[in-house]
């Protein structure tokens, strides 16, 4: 009897670490997104999944990874500045945000900058830039219909969408709504108390839709004429996305302001504003300010960044490979009924359906392609500004096994 061995009480389950990680996240996070897919690592154009799948990385953590995933010298200068301090207060100098704030000046608006966390922030500063400027009487904010400034109570009442409002009423007031590409729909919104217009040069969140030429170059003469700012939110289009260093050099006018974030940090949250000489003293000490904006971690970053691009010259590549894209895309439109267009510029490009294409979105992403549904209709395409030839052309093919699919998918509902 004494050599019988009997089996152990059978336990629970096992559940496996991503299961595990899953569930955590589901008991402890704030459920303002529904994440489905687990990445665990990235490299250039790709990132992979926890299971080890490979994915091409077209979004790019929403235009966010500029030099892509693990670029060296972004490692490099975040590993040399972590050894030295990361973090000291705007109370001291830092080496890195006086250099940041040069580059960006010399590259765009020519003024001085003010630096935050996130685009939110940045949009926030540019708004109080406008009423501390307006004294007091001029303080409203013209937006447009569609656009996207943030999510804090301030920026998502400037954005010009109901669902994104939805629930935080009572907003603050001072903001009025025009239509995109339609100038006389914002000379009726100006008035004694406008202080600002506040424009996407393309909208990212509200479908990749791009501001016309005439109606910006119209936009500038008004505001001139009106003694009024003209402020591009450049959180998605800037630091070369679309071609040029920032959208607005598409149009051949000079801004008051404009807001980055994004991909200037590749990676680190980073945020700011940029002024022309006019504005750039007007918000003085005791008027804005924050804690952890321009700290000298993220400045050495977003200094990186500028370096690569400018060393890489990844500005005219961006256009290059834009156009690749683009054309690729357009074969597509010719082959499938349900796309109606192909809209953006740079390596900001999106597929517009004649349908809601969540499941398209998801059918790419299972064949190893990473895009974001946005404004229900269309495909958003936003690649590292790092991305190849090569990796552009594998893309087309997936894109379009991604439309054969789901073509027979929608006929057979």
């Amino acid at each position: 009897m004494s050599d019988i061995k009997i089996d152990p009480e059978p336990g629970p389950p096992t559940i496996s670490p991503t299961q595990e990680l899953v569930e955590m996240h589901q008991q402890y996070v704030i459920p303002t997104y529904a994440p489905e897919l687990y990445l665990t690592r990235g490299k250039g154009s790709y990132v992979w999944d926890a299971d080890g799948k490979k994915y091409l990385d077209f979004l790019s953590g929403i235009a966010v990874n500029s030099l892509g995933h693990k670029h060296p010298s972004l490692l490099k200068a975040i590993k040399r500045q972590c050894g030295k301090i990361i973090h000291s207060s705007n109370l001291y100098y830092n080496e890195n945000q006086p250099k940041l704030a040069k580059k960006l000046s010399e590259h765009g608006p020519g003024g001085a900058c003010f630096f935050s966390n996130s685009g939110a922030e940045a949009n926030e500063a540019l708004i109080k830039l406008a009423r501390y400027w307006g004294g007091g009487v001029r303080h409203e904010v013209i937006t447009v219909r569609n656009s996207f400034h943030g999510r804090t109570l301030t920026t998502l009442t400037a954005t010009g969408q109901d669902k994104v409002q939805k629930g935080f009423h009572p907003l603050p007031e001072g903001f009025k709504y025009a239509e995109l590409n339609d100038i006389e729909s914002v000379i009726a919104k100006m008035g004694p108390k406008t202080a600002a217009v506040l424009v996407e040069p393309i909208q990212g969140e509200g479908g990749v839709v791009p501001a016309q030429r005439d109606f910006i170059q119209q936009l500038r003469e008004e505001c001139s004429k009106r003694d009024i700012l003209l402020m591009f939110d450049e959180i998605q289009t800037g630091i070369g996305r679309t071609g040029k260093w920032f959208g607005y050099q598409h149009f051949d006018v000079e801004p008051d302001a404009i807001s980055l974030a994004k991909g200037l940090g590749g990676g680190l949250p980073i945020g700011a504003i940029v002024t022309n000489e006019k504005f750039a003293k007007v918000l003085q000490p005791g008027t804005h300010g924050s804690t952890f904006g321009g700290n000298p971690l993220s400045c050495a970053a977003a200094l990186a960044v500028i370096e690569t691009i400018e060393k890489k010259n990844l500005i005219a590549q961006s256009e290059k490979l834009g156009k690749l894209l683009k054309t690729k895309l357009e074969k597509l439109k010719n082959k499938y009924s349900f796309i109606e267009e192909i809209t953006g510029e740079g390596l900001m490009l999106g597929i517009r359906c004649d349908q809601p294409c969540k499941d398209l979105e998801r059918i790419l992403c299972r064949k190893g392609l990473i895009t974001l549904a946005t404004a229900e209709k269309v495909i958003r395409l936003l690649p590292p500004l790092t991305v190849s030839a090569s990796q552009i052309r594998s893309a087309a093919k997936i894109i379009d096994r991604g439309c054969a699919e789901w073509q027979i998918y929608n006929q057979e509902k």
